[in-house]
């Protein structure tokens, strides 16, 4: 193609408007088709920044009422309005939270959601964007003439200005997700400056010949490989003030210098920074004016119900074999009462929290235990029980303050915690129960009976065995009838947990109800009605040996 042809293309594309309908900010309704550089300028494509993306995006998402960032769960009445308000307001964001959090979970979906697909230059890293490149520095690529810089600034790499002269209009472009231009640092020691601005290649001046300073030499940091992304900067105060430093320029001005190049690279990033409350609160940890540069800071907490924390257990909980496993409501209730409950405790230290994954790795050891003691062994369906709750010692994770932080100090605040927690739980199923059907168990006792419990006796065997729960059931007709009472009422409970998972966008398979629990299900439930009767005011039962529960 002729000098004047490329440059009559190239400049219609620049000059003219965008032929095309939008799916989303700057994103054409048929963009999967658009594959290389000629489709983009045939199309008049126009880039949209970063800053715009998210707030077009997060406007058109609240006009149809649909929640902004599915999987955060629990913010609704708060963090997520301060986040909106944020976005609208173009401000890069401190998110001020414990552990565990959900803080770097937001800035992930912050970028999934609303950072729409934009088309770069495949090969790539810094996401280069070809129709950015000044109109007659893309033309002198193209008809591979002479390049005159009109000012010192990083538009494309210089991988990409080769890639274009070699492929011209047949340049290959790849869109690139929201999600892949997410970039996350947790902030350590080791991190360096380099690391943030980029630094001079040895290797590439060995290799390529290039001079000492020739931006050829020059290898991309964490700002630019993040550009027309999420810069996440995790832990930010632990930071030192020298590093911190090198992000001021682009908080305030959007671009940054390095080193002696005596170019400006404009990396067009959102930063999203987190840190724990008594580091931000600390004088100097933050420097004054990044802390004021980030213009927007917003605390987010722990879960404010248990029923927030069931279904941040319900999605987050990574189960191996999810078809072969049945979680029970009152299992995630009393693993999140656990959880809500070590963060109030008193000898917990409340300044370090408790996180969330304490929750979710305890429902993940359960289903684990309930696997290796039964589940493996027989060929059922593993479906946690009480007798498989005090596993969970090995997931739990919490300092103590008020006394000294042994793992026996904390294995037995954490035994007492649990045994708060099971009587909670148990007594919500207990109190449904009728007095007359309380005084018929018993009775049912009275006549020198013990049930066994254990996590190696299975639900239910298909044939007579005295030692499986339906079998013992059959001898206990009172106890028969209030757990299968329970199981109905567990049943509803577990349906209406399912719908709100299924609101929120959370996969079902185990929490779903199935024919094929061969009792595991009914021996749930039965440890949940044995342990409320331990309760009771007075006891009805007693349990002896870890294993029997017999007359009180």
């Amino acid at each position: 193609m002729s000098y004047s042809r490329v440059q009559e293309t190239v400049h219609r594309s620049y000059t003219s408007k965008p032929k095309y309908s939008e799916i989303m900010s700057g994103v054409p309704e048929d963009y999967e088709q658009i594959r290389t550089l000629g489709d983009l300028l045939n199309i008049c494509y126009k880039h949209v920044n970063v800053q715009e993306q998210m707030r077009s995006n997060l406007i058109a998402k609240l006009k149809k009422g649909e929640h902004p960032f599915p999987g955060i769960i629990g913010y609704n009445d708060d963090v997520v309005p301060a986040i909106n308000r944020a976005i609208l307001s173009g401000h890069d964001m401190l998110l001020v939270g414990q552990i565990g959090q959900a803080k770097t979970k937001i800035a992930e979906a912050i970028a999934q959601n609303l950072l729409s697909p934009i088309p770069i230059v495949r090969g790539t890293i810094t996401s280069d964007i070809p129709i950015l490149i000044p109109e007659d520095e893309l033309v002198a690529l193209l008809t591979d003439t002479e390049i005159s810089r009109t000012k010192p600034e990083f538009v494309v790499s210089p991988e990409c200005e080769d890639i274009i002269q070699a492929n011209k209009l047949e340049t290959k472009i790849d869109w690139v997700s929201g999600a892949d231009r997410y970039k996350y640092i947790l902030s350590t020691p080791d991190i360096s400056v380099k690391d943030l601005v980029g630094q001079i290649d040895a290797i590439k001046i060995a290799k390529k010949g290039v001079e000492l300073y020739n931006i050829e030499s020059y290898s991309a940091g964490q700002l630019l490989q993040a550009r027309h992304g999420i810069l996440c900067i995790d832990e930010l105060p632990v930071l030192d003030p020298r590093k911190q430093v090198s992000l001021l320029s682009v908080l305030q001005e959007g671009k940054f210098t390095t080193g002696a190049y005596p170019i400006v690279f404009k990396p067009d990033v959102r930063i999203i920074a987190t840190a724990n409350p008594i580091d931000y609160t600390h004088s100097g940890k933050i420097i004054e004016p990044l802390f004021d540069r980030l213009r927007s800071h917003i605390d987010t907490h722990y879960p404010k119900t248990v029923e927030d924390e069931m279904l941040i257990i319900t999605q987050e909980a990574k189960i191996a074999d999810a078809k072969n496993v049945m979680l029970p409501v009152f299992m995630i209730k009393t693993i999140a009462k656990i959880t809500q409950m070590t963060r109030v405790h008193h000898d917990v230290n409340h300044d370090k929290g408790v996180s969330v994954r304490m929750s979710v790795h305890s429902m993940e050891m359960v289903v684990g235990e309930a696997e290796r003691t039964r589940s493996i062994i027989y060929g059922i369906k593993a479906v946690p029980r009480f007798c498989d709750i005090h596993c969970i010692h090995q997931s739990s994770k919490f300092e103590l303050a008020e006394m000294e932080d042994t793992r026996q100090n904390r294995k037995n605040v954490l035994d007492s915690i649990i045994e708060s927690a099971l009587k909670e739980v148990s007594l919500e199923y207990i109190q449904r129960l009728a007095p007359e059907q309380l005084t018929k168990v018993k009775n049912d006792f009275a006549k020198n009976k013990t049930f066994q419990v254990s996590q190696t006796i299975v639900g239910g065997s298909g044939k007579r065995v005295d030692s499986d729960y339906e079998s013992q059931l059959s001898k206990f007709p009172a106890l028969k009838q209030a757990v299968n009472e329970t199981i109905a009422r567990v049943e509803q409970e577990q349906k209406q947990l399912i719908e709100q998972a299924l609101q929120l966008g959370i996969k079902t398979d185990n929490i779903s109800l199935s024919q094929d629990l061969n009792g595991e299900f009914t021996a749930s439930v039965t440890e949940v009605i044995l342990e409320g009767l331990r309760h009771t005011q007075p006891p009805l039962l007693d349990k002896k040996d870890t294993n029997f529960y017999d007359l009180a």
